[in-house]
């Protein structure tokens, strides 16, 4: 479902401004059949169908805008009456410890970069609100419909968001050249033989008088030369 986007730098991102006067509140327009504004032909069962619920649903935006997109849709909800369709938005992280230069540092990663989960009630006018944020360049789903996100995908999400103790970042892989830099061997430079992500351990091969030798360390124990 989720694929890699174009890289951008959020910092150059700058949302078209947002009216705060409710007198330019905006509804969705009728579609006319052209452009990429028409509306997906999911809308025109929930039309016949009635209210469908709240769902998650998977937002497509560029790399490295994540976060200023989700502020931009936080902000037409308020401007444009939307709290009672759209409920929440959420830009997937988790936190990670890194060695750089030998020292470790605590990290927030983007879980899936360039997608967001929006919370919302799908009909014309959310749809329309969301599809139109600067920014977004559509929902995920089969063909034009957008698909929700089924209830154990929204679980394992938001259990990965709240995971207690942040996990180790791999920068290196089986083959790379290492430096150790912590315990007796701090400093030597090694060859990744193995990773055991369930143990958090890494096996590197270290040259002593001629012969290479397996040492067993943990993974912030060494950093990619």
């Amino acid at each position: 479902m989720f694929n890699d986007a174009d890289y951008r730098d959020e910092d150059d991102y700058d949302p078209e401004p947002v009216y705060l006067d409710n007198s330019k509140k905006t509804t969705a327009p009728e579609a006319d059949g052209d452009g990429d504004d028409d509306l997906p032909p999911i809308l025109d069962d929930l039309t016949d169908k009635g209210d469908a619920g709240k769902q998650w649903y998977v937002v497509h935006c560029y790399s490295g805008y994540e976060n200023k997109v989700r502020h931009a849709i936080e902000q037409r909800i308020e401007t444009m009456g939307m709290r009672d369709k759209i409920f929440d938005v959420i830009v997937p992280t988790e936190e990670e410890i890194e060695v750089k230069e030998g020292k470790r540092r605590t990290v927030e990663r983007r879980v899936f970069p360039g997608y967001i989960l929006v919370e919302m009630k799908m009909d014309e006018d959310s749809w329309y609100v969301v599809r139109n944020t600067p920014g977004v360049t559509g929902f995920v789903g089969m063909g034009n419909d957008p698909t929700p996100l089924r209830p154990e995908e929204v679980r394992q999400i938001i259990d990965r968001m709240a995971q207690e103790a942040p996990k180790p970042r791999l920068t290196y892989k089986v083959g790379q050249k290492v430096r150790i830099i912590e315990g007796p061997f701090n400093d030597f430079i090694g060859t990744v033989a193995a990773i055991d992500m369930d143990k958090s351990k890494v096996r590197v091969m270290v040259n002593f008088f001629g012969r290479d030798t397996p040492v067993e360390l943990d993974f912030l124990e060494v950093e990619k030369v």
